[in-house]
């Protein structure tokens, strides 16, 4: 069973070079995703004058996350597994898939590439401001809560079944193309009321660079719980004893 198989690690685990490489990697795919997805915003701003906050921003929003988060887990995949988002890392430990100290040294790895791309973003536009992840004026704390659990259970859920799952098959880049997807559905579902951020990393940064800390906690609340939720019901489920499933699921294509 998945419980059995939670293990905090041994220390000379995180300090072993795979782990060291594993956690540059996460460093760089969530440097690319955040980059071009805030840039996407900073972009659409400049262009419509401030007008991020329509709908063609929303669309727009939706498809440069999609296709950045694409091609960052598609890149991490065979050296870290691509999770770029704390949020996952959290779901495989859940399940038994990674061990606590070696999700540590990701975590670290994607909080820190969410800041340097941050800062780098506002440094190339000349000072345009990064803004950190708000609800909107008619949307409770624990409106929003509830849409991080769901949309972040959604997108763990697809990570397990395309990527961690022992019987997936060969189904090659089918994984990092249904994750982006998710992703994009999702903040076309709620991006609006939130911002949809499935990724505590991603929020994160913004709130670094803009020190603004405003109801931040539900955008880690609320991926972990998701997240969680997602992996042990999977794990239990779908997995069960069947078969191990392979260890920080380090590659995604057979």
């Amino acid at each position: 069973m998945p419980i059995s198989r939670i293990a905090i690690g041994r220390p000379e685990e995180a300090r072993h070079p795979d782990t060291l490489k594993a956690g540059l990697a996460e460093f760089i795919s969530t440097f690319i995703f955040v980059f071009a997805g805030q840039g996407s915003g900073s972009a659409f701003a400049k262009l419509t004058g401030g007008a991020a906050n329509t709908p063609a921003g929303l669309v727009a929003a939706a498809v440069a996350h999609a296709f950045a988060l694409f091609v960052a887990v598609a890149i991490g995949a065979n050296i870290s597994g691509g999770h770029v988002n704390p949020a996952v890392t959290f779901g495989a430990f859940i399940g038994g898939n990674i061990t606590l100290l070696n999700g540590i040294v990701y975590w670290i790895a994607q909080l820190a590439g969410s800041v340097l791309a941050c800062l780098l973003l506002e440094f190339s536009t000349g000072g345009m401001e990064t803004s950190a992840f708000g609800l909107s004026a008619d949307v409770s704390v624990f409106n929003a809560l509830v849409f991080e659990i769901v949309m972040t259970f959604g997108l763990v859920y697809t990570v397990y079944a395309t990527a961690i799952d022992p019987k997936k098959g060969n189904i090659g880049i089918i994984a990092p193309l249904a994750i982006g997807f998710i992703v994009g559905a999702n903040i076309l579902a709620g991006g609006a009321f939130d911002g949809a951020s499935m990724n505590p990393a991603v929020s994160f940064g913004p709130a670094v660079v803009s020190w603004s800390w405003n109801n931040h906690w539900v955008y880690w609340a609320g991926p972990l719980i998701g997240a969680g939720i997602a992996g042990l019901l999977y794990e239990f489920i779908f997995i069960g004893n069947s078969e191990p499933a392979p260890a920080d699921y380090q590659r995604l294509s057979a």
